[in-house]
């Protein structure tokens, strides 16, 4: 399970991941599997560290004034506290994990386990520390990985600043055009283009970064500058750009920081030393305007850089962090998807997964919080940090090896940073299973695991640096399968926000709906596809667990009593699985149970191939389209038949039989349900969960599941006759059949369940090879090929009646049409209307004219029809 924050509240983000993993593994234990599904959660630095610090400040309290000890205690007890929440909305979703082994990113085994991986990476000189450029977070007062860092297109202003050339009159400047003008304390060069021919007199001379007191810096060409972009001219400012960081550095540039990290400018920025970042910029902009250094400010959209923690901006900065070698790990784990030894589901994501390991950067994994892995770091007091650092297992360990090395008195100090939350989460498939004891028993009988199941947007973040950590670490691939889903999306398909106010909750869902309702709904979607959730999905899966229910109701209805043991053992002695015994069966049995097993078949495949939409689709379609619809009305001829009650027997067993493969097909999707009903029927000796999936390649007959959908067929002809005639619902009529001597024979021996579907007279019911002698006064039907029915009118309506009303209706829609042929020969509105408009006009029109052909035709018939009769 991907461990969700320790500080969260159920999403429908969670519901979805809990939902498709708990099918899998409730399928797979069905058939016969060992399966462990392991819960857990992250601690989440950031996001715990940003939680409680809001609690102590509501209480007056600044975490500093409580110190790191204090601090860690108090997020401890929130934890405790507040932790389990999402852990426990999980349950409610039926999550069938093993809930024994639930882990904690800083439980003791885990921590243990970081903290060698750390030591290891360390020794092979994977792990290295070093100032370099990074995300900072101000408000957080930490560095976020680049993967943590969210753009948005925002209004802004791009400054046009004065550059004087030194040396040169007053009207000798180049202007340079920024967006940041609060970094120019920290510009070290003026950049052009070495073909902006405009500039190239300035090459080699120097400039004044205005506003510093007369600081002159370099003019340098680079083709790295954009002559087309603002006037052709860039500051270099290497300390707070990432851009040109890296120009600086291949160019020898120094590089000057001029901002704290609380986001204020530094001593650098001299009168505006201690003014936050964005008030420089308004102060500086006014100093600027007033010595006619400004020459203008214009609009511009930014593409503005935000924490995805805490939101607010982030500002590029050079800091010492600690980080890891990332390209020896990612050539591994480039090759195992090359290699077949790792796939992934939808494929598309194979390119998207090279293309990241294959343009992979180092990872920054120190975080300056205080909640988290201790980074496993000691430095020696009195010597340079960068130079005399010790990497151990444990402050004992590290002061053993200090003393070998600077003898018995020397002293150390803890690397106060703590690593980045993805680089526990990374080890997870194995810490969690005992690592790094290979021999622990959940390690050597559950790793590698077999399949990883989460969402596409976390890729990268985790599911490769588990890729890369599991081959690092234990020279295998953590798992052999990655199921990635999409994003759950409004109806109308936009992101859910609390901007929006689209956001649709679980726990509100589950109580509207249902929990089954939910999982089936978000079940099926498709692998990698965004999933767009409406209310009205929700309802409709709300009707199929209701509709569920009452048919397991009906069922459990028309079985024998529990007493009933000469009833019960006839039940028992239906035996489906040989074809003998299916040619047996009555036409509708035997067409629902070969339904039955070829819907198995399909089912089990569409599971193994992680098709949980196919697998969905094809339950309902069956469940209600031919079981609920079809079969259990048919049923109905049998068990009230009134004579023999072998025949109610018969579709008791075959009820039964077909209803329990049901709940086991459905059961992943729906557990509470199915369970529920399961339970409730007779002789049930085990739970529906561990129950044994059903057998694939059963008996089938199509040539006999044909012949029942010719039956089908004629029934909906007759229903659709009966709806356009208006006849009454409860009001049976007489009909002709018509086929040929085979047909008759199989659709007669079913007349009952004609009669009871089609709402026949079945006294009234003849079968015959050819049309009856009053056809002409008979609506006739074609049901398919070789399979008639006249129904003879008289006996559905009284005509004169029928003509007098389809009279009226047929003028009324005469004038209804007139209308819009009027509009559509108007010129004027041709030529004005909305082109949609137009078409909606002419679509009508056209459904209109159709219709009135349709009631002419009909009316024509009925006149006829009452000639004939005089």
């Amino acid at each position: 399970m991907p461990p969700p924050n320790v500080t969260g509240a159920l999403h429908m983000g969670h519901a979805m991941f809990v939902t498709l993993e708990d099918i899998m593994v409730r399928y797979h234990r069905m058939r016969g599997r060992p399966t462990l599904w392991l819960p857990g959660t992250d601690h989440a630095g950031i996001a715990t560290q940003l939680v409680v610090e809001r609690m102590l400040t509501s209480e007056g309290i600044k975490r500093v004034e409580l110190g790191r000890e204090e601090f860690a205690k108090r997020v401890w007890e929130w934890k405790e506290k507040y932790g389990g929440t999402i852990t426990n909305q999980i349950k409610k979703l039926g999550a069938s994990c093993d809930w024994t082994r639930e882990c904690f990113t800083l439980d003791e085994q885990l921590s243990r386990a970081v903290i060698e991986a750390f030591v290891r990476l360390h020794e092979k000189g994977l792990i290295y520390q070093g100032s370099y450029m990074v995300n900072w977070s101000p408000k957080l007062q930490t560095a976020v990985s680049d993967l943590e860092v969210e753009y948005s297109e925002e209004p802004g202003s791009l400054y046009h600043i004065k550059y004087r050339v030194a040396g040169g009159s007053r009207s000798d400047f180049l202007t340079i055009a920024t967006t940041r003008p609060e970094t120019l304390f920290g510009d070290v060069a003026i950049a052009v283009n070495p073909q902006d021919e405009r500039y190239s007199k300035y090459v080699g001379k120097m400039a004044i970064v205005p506003m510093t007191y007369g600081r002159h810096v370099p003019i340098i060409s680079d083709k790295y500058v954009d002559k087309d972009f603002g006037t052709g001219v860039l500051k270099i400012s290497p300390g707070h750009d990432h851009n040109d960081y890296l120009l600086a550095r291949k160019l020898g540039l120094p590089i000057l920081n001029v901002m704290n990290k609380d986001g204020t400018l530094n001593e650098v920025a001299g009168l505006y030393c201690g003014l936050d970042r964005f008030e420089a910029r308004k102060k500086l902009w006014s100093d600027l305007v007033e010595t006619d250094l400004a020459v203008k400010k214009e609009p511009h959209t930014l593409r503005v850089p935000r924490s995805q923690r805490g939101g607010e901006i982030i500002e590029p900065l050079v800091s010492k962090q600690w980080f890891v070698t990332m390209e020896p790990l990612a050539e591994k784990a480039l090759h195992a998807v090359e290699k077949r030894e790792l796939t992934i589901i939808p494929e598309r994501f194979e390119k998207i997964y090279n293309h990241w390991l294959t343009n992979i950067k180092d990872w920054c994994i120190s975080r300056q919080l205080w909640w988290g892995h201790r980074i496993p770091v000691w430095y020696i007091v009195g010597k340079d940090c960068e130079e005399e650092y010790i990497v151990a297992r444990s402050a004992e360990d590290a002061l053993m090896k200090a003393r070998d090395k600077y003898g018995k008195d020397v002293e150390i100090y803890q690397d106060p940073d703590v690593l980045d939350t993805w680089f526990s989460s990374s080890l997870w498939p194995f810490s969690t299973l005992g690592w790094p004891d290979e021999s622990a028993e959940d390690f050597k009988r559950f790793y590698p695991t077999t399949m990883l199941e989460t969402g596409h947007d976390i890729l990268f973040f985790w599911v490769a640096r588990m890729v890369m950590m599991g081959i690092e670490f234990t020279g295998t691939v953590p798992f052999s399968y990655v199921y990635l889903h999409g994003l759950i999306r409004d109806s109308q398909g936009r992101k859910m926000s609390k901007t929006l106010g689209n956001v649709i909750d679980p726990i509100d869902t589950i109580k509207d709906f249902g929990t089954d309702a939910l999982r089936f709904t978000l079940a099926l979607g498709t692998a990698g596809q965004d999933l767009n959730l409406s209310t009205e999905r929700l309802t409709a899966n709300k009707a199929f667990t209701n509709k569920l229910w009452n048919a397991g109701k009906f069922v459990l209805y028309s079985l024998p009593s529990r007493g009933n043991v000469a009833g019960w053992q006839n039940i028992q002695d239906h035996k489906f699985n040989t074809e003998e015994y299916l040619l047996k069966l009555p036409l509708p049995e035997c067409w629902v149970v070969s339904k039955l097993h070829m819907l198995i078949d399909d089912v089990t495949e569409s599971y193994n191939k992680s098709f949980f939409g196919d697998v969905g689709r094809e339950i309902y379609d069956f469940f209600w389209g031919d079981f609920a619809d079809w079969y259990i009305e048919a049923s109905k001829a049998r068990l009230y038949h009134s004579g023999d009650d072998s025949v109610a027997l018969v579709a008791q067993a075959v009820l039964l039989y077909v209803f329990e493969n049901i709940l086991k097909l459905l059961h992943p999707f729906m557990p509470f349900v199915t369970e529920e009903l399961w339970q409730a029927l007779p002789n049930r000796t085990e739970a529906l969960i561990i129950s044994a999936w059903p057998q694939t390649s059963l008996p089938r007959n199509t040539n006999l599941v044909k012949r029942f959908e010719n039956l089908q067929a004629l029934t909906r002809a007759i229903r659709n006759a009966r709806a356009e005639y208006s006849v009454e619902p409860a009001k049976r009529i007489s009909a002709s059949i018509v086929g040929s001597e085979e047909v008759i024979q199989y659709i007669s021996e079913e007349k009952e369940v004609l009669a009871l579907l089609s709402k026949l007279d079945i006294g009234s019911i003849h079968f015959t090879d050819s049309p009856p002698e009053d056809a002409k006064q008979s609506v006739h039907l074609v049901a398919s090929e070789g399979l008639e029915a006249y129904l003879p009118l008289a006996d559905m309506v009284d005509i004169s009646a029928e003509v007098e009303r389809l009279t009226k209706r047929l003028s009324k829609m005469q004038t209804e049409y007139e209308g819009l042929k009027a509009r559509l020969g108007s010129p004027k509105f041709i030529e004005k209307a909305p082109e949609d408009i137009v078409r909606g006009v002419q679509e009508k029109a056209a459904e209109a004219e159709e219709k009135i052909n349709l009631t002419k035709h009909r009316l024509d018939f009925l006149k006829s029809t009452v000639v004939l009769s005089q």
